[in-house]
């Protein structure tokens, strides 16, 4: 242990940590804009600065190490000043358009401006004007509110391995931008929002959809069909002061209802319908000698990814097209034919922990007879501004349950959101399957936890069948790299384009930088997803009696001739550095 001052008081501090870290400890809270836990602390914004009470020099905390007898002042006059003027020359070239700003009361160049108590901008003249970058369908780029925090960048290239987006230029004309000026839409961007989670402003923002959805909902010749995924249930409470990790699933249906929806259906059905389709297809491949190791298909940010950057997969890939996708499909085939309505007068709207499936709707192979599957995807972030917009009172709804027959769902499709759930729930039934009888331990804690990678074997129906986890694209990329060098060698893979998987998703409610110093998102939505899992009357996707029904009454059989007509798709390479097929 370490022994210095904090404004006049001795502490203790563990050799490696920070004088942020140990103010955070001990309760004080320096104020940080480019700081960014685990993923980028450079210093750069100066925000951080302390005194060095010996020296009388200002220091960037986020970076300044501890060491025996070090004393500082984190709120000394001559800090304060130095952060104020620091603030008020990003204030100088900022848009300061915050009434109208998506990141509105939830900005963190905002929050600090109140804090500090800027009341006017002392550095104020002429200010660089960008061109908004409008042209992604899933995020908005709008320099003008850009901080130079660089915050994204490093989401971008040190989780993601993207490096879609970087520095531009120098001095008073740096910008963040892709690679030969091109738009996010043009570039290799895989979709996954992770740089809108990382920003502290609204200099990225998801392209909006809610338009859309109020308009279907206002024209009476739409029938508005709203399908949530799994991992929005358990976040959506957030937008609304509850409790990081609350379960709201029967909220959520209620307040779909009051927005208007004809019927509320649950992804969650297209997840147990997905593990029917994709157990049987591992199987298949095991079995009659097809392509492995077969990886999963459920995460758009993923697909594109290996589009991208390893296309030499892509015969890997499960075929399935993504649950809200199947869900899609089903409701404008079989519920549309049940009900007599014509598919192009059904609306489906998708509200998703995602950006990346805005891109994934528009795909030329995700629709049929001039209709799309899904006609918008909304963010829970979105959700929870509609919501909010019909002044629905989301804390005091009464729980609500999903509609028959495409809303009913197992505890498998629950853990769809988390990483490992995907391969966990085609496990609980593969496993079943090839033991040809109902095994009782269905809960496979070494494909659980946080780490980037996982790996393990399973003894199943006779046969060991080696699998592996991954989660962020960057870790995808490590675990391609180790196959491809003959390193690993796998049966069944799932990769998931977001790190935590789709609970913690480039479209959830935005954390900012100081809070997820001391609580982690992934943790507790995380928990909460397995709490309902566990509380599930039916934990297996093929013991959900919907499911039977739908192979019954519709689909047939999986993997067959139907299914593979409505339910399966395939993808292309795309070029590396642009969005360019090849």
């Amino acid at each position: 242990m370490i022994n210095m001052v904090i404004n006049g008081r001795q502490v203790q501090a563990e050799e490696g940590m920070t004088v942020l870290e140990v103010a955070q400890k001990e309760g004080i809270r320096i104020p940080t804009l480019c700081n960014f836990k685990d993923i980028n602390n450079i210093g750069a914004c100066r925000m951080c600065v302390v005194e060095d009470t010996k020296s009388g020099k200002l220091q960037a905390s986020c970076v300044l190490p501890v060491s025996e007898g070090l004393s500082v002042n984190t709120a000394s006059p001559e800090v304060l000043d130095a952060r104020r003027t620091v603030l008020g020359l990003i204030l100088s070239d900022h848009d300061r358009s915050c009434l109208t700003c998506k990141r509105n009361r939830s900005c963190e160049l905002q929050s600090l401006a109140d804090e500090l108590g800027m009341t006017e901008i002392e550095f104020d003249g002429p200010r660089t004007i960008h061109t908004i970058d409008e042209a992604s369908p899933s995020i908005v780029r709008d320099n003008n509110k850009c901080i130079l925090c660089r915050r994204c960048v490093a989401a971008c290239e040190k989780v993601q391995g993207v490096y879609a987006i970087g520095l531009q230029n120098r001095g008073f004309k740096t910008q963040i931008g892709s690679v030969f000026g091109f738009s996010l839409n043009e570039a290799a961007c895989v979709n996954c929002g992770q740089c809108i989670i990382a920003c502290p402003t609204g200099a990225l923002t998801e392209k909006d959809a809610t338009k859309d959805v109020w308009a279907a909902l206002a024209d009476p010749k739409k029938f508005v069909v709203f399908q949530p995924a799994p991992a929005v249930r358990f976040a959506i409470g957030e937008s609304f002061g509850m409790p990081m990790g609350t379960r709201c699933t029967g909220k959520m249906v209620a307040a779909m209802r009051r927005l208007g929806a004809d019927r509320v259906f649950d992804v969650q059905f297209a997840a147990d319908l997905t593990i029917l389709e994709e157990g049987t297809e591992l199987i298949n491949r095991i079995k009659e000698g097809g392509v492995l190791p077969m990886i999963t298909s459920c995460s758009p940010g993923w697909i594109k990814y290996c589009e991208h950057f390893y296309p030499e997969f892509l015969p890997n890939l499960s075929s399935c097209k993504s649950p809200h996708e199947m869900q899609g499909v089903l409701t404008k085939t079989y519920f549309a034919q049940k009900n007599g309505l014509d598919p192009k007068d059904v609306f489906v709207v998708s509200v998703m922990p995602c950006t990346a499936k805005k891109f994934e709707i528009i795909r030329p192979e995700m629709g049929r007879d001039g209709y799309r599957d899904v006609d918008a995807t909304l963010t829970t972030r979105e959700f929870a501004a509609m919501v909010k917009q019909a002044r629905i009172d989301f804390v005091n709804l009464p729980d609500e349950g999903f509609d028959d027959i495409l809303g009913e769902s197992s505890g498998a499709a629950t853990i769809f959101g988390v990483t490992g759930g995907v391969m966990e729930a085609a496990l609980r039934t593969v496993a079943d399957i090839l033991a040809g009888e109902e095994l009782k331990d269905i809960e496979y804690n070494d494909i659980r936890g946080l780490e980037g990678i996982k790996e393990a074997t399973v003894h199943i129906g006779g046969m060991d069948v080696n699998v592996a986890v991954a989660h962020g694209t960057g870790n995808a990329g490590k675990l391609l790299d180790a196959i491809k060098a003959g390193e690993k060698n796998f049966h069944f893979i799932e990769i998931m384009g977001c790190p935590g998987g789709c609970v913690t998703g480039g479209g959830q409610p935005i954390v900012d930088a100081e809070t997820l110093r001391t609580i982690n998102p992934l943790i507790e939505r995380t928990r909460a997803t397995y709490e309902e899992d566990r509380d599930m009357p039916i934990r297996k996707s093929h013991h959900n009696p919907a499911i039977k029904f739908i192979y019954d009454e519709f689909l047939g059989e999986p993997c067959g001739h139907k299914s593979h007509e409505l339910l399966h798709t395939h993808y292309q390479p795309r070029d590396r550095y642009s969005n360019k097929t090849v």
